[in-house]
């Protein structure tokens, strides 16, 4: 397992879950196993999924007894048919039965983030652009959705406001304008990092170029007017990423992507991925 995953707000999480869900004690689990009874069980996937989030998985079972013990039997990122075992447990069956719930909880939101990134990088395939998560994340889920989308064959976007500079339609409107907007961010930014800012039209492209961003966004363009801007962005000539946004369903994916656009950011990764179906049995 992949240890540097399970940072401070990991465990808060998995804290607070076991908190949610355990309360002062499972009483049905106290009441009908003996305390020094041992069991095993068998992860199974239900339906056809990308597999990721196992080390959180772990993870929870290490919190609620050390004594647990986690095999998993698939590679995170493997696309498992139907009745696949993914993992199995072993260790005192109250403490296999305790974490159950907690587990699967975030194991099945995290296959459901993965399998539906495969699905968009799928779509995209051959055409050179990379498929990007959002901030559009569960509530202190971050860290585990993002490596979610990784697994699923995506890329991450920056992970919080501290790291990196994206400057948006409202940073925008409150400095008058995108060239004071990108001398602002470029003035107060180590040289370092990497200036991108959000433009809504062509006239807001010319002007970023001119003020030569980094990166530029093409936020709710029309296919051809993405088109346009890339073709305008290589022309210039300057070393300038393009990233599109804003209705990148599935449905519309790869014609935006055939516009030449280096990256395609698409929150539906995260804020709208269906959890996969999965289950303990002992």
């Amino acid at each position: 397992m992949d240890r540097s995953l399970l940072q401070p707000q990991v465990d808060r999480l998995i804290d607070l879950a076991l908190e949610e869900d355990v309360g002062t004690g499972d009483r049905t689990t106290v009441a009908t196993i003996p305390a020094d009874a041992t069991g095993a069980g068998r992860v199974l996937a239900k339906e056809r999924l990308v597999l990721a989030g196992m080390p959180f998985f772990i993870r929870v079972f290490e919190r609620v007894d050390p004594r647990v013990s986690v095999e998993q039997l698939v590679p995170e990122g493997t696309l498992v048919d139907p009745m696949t075992v993914v993992a199995e447990v072993r260790g005192p069956t109250r403490s296999l039965l305790v974490g159950e719930r907690t587990a699967l909880n975030i194991l099945q939101r995290l296959c459901g983030v993965a399998t539906l990134t495969r699905r968009f990088v799928d779509a995209v395939a051959g055409t050179g652009a990379r498929v990007c998560d959002t901030r559009k994340t569960t509530p202190g889920m971050r860290v585990m959705q993002k490596y979610a989308v990784t697994a699923g064959g995506g890329s991450n976007h920056r992970f919080g406001l501290d790291s990196g500079v994206l400057i948006k339609d409202n940073h925008i409107k409150a400095c008058g304008g995108v060239t004071a907007a990108i001398e602002r961010a470029r003035a107060a930014s180590p040289h370092l990092l990497k200036i991108e800012v959000e433009v809504k039209d062509l006239e807001e492209l010319a002007l970023a170029i001119d003020a030569r961003a980094d990166v530029i966004l093409l936020d709710n363009m029309t296919t051809e007017a993405m088109a346009d801007a890339v073709r305008r962005v290589q022309a210039s000539g300057l070393p300038i990423l393009t990233e599109a946004s804003g209705n990148l369903g599935l449905e519309r994916l790869r014609e935006v992507a055939e516009t030449g656009v280096d990256l395609l950011s698409v929150g539906a990764l995260t804020h709208s991925a269906v959890a996969a179906d999965l289950s303990m049995k002992l």
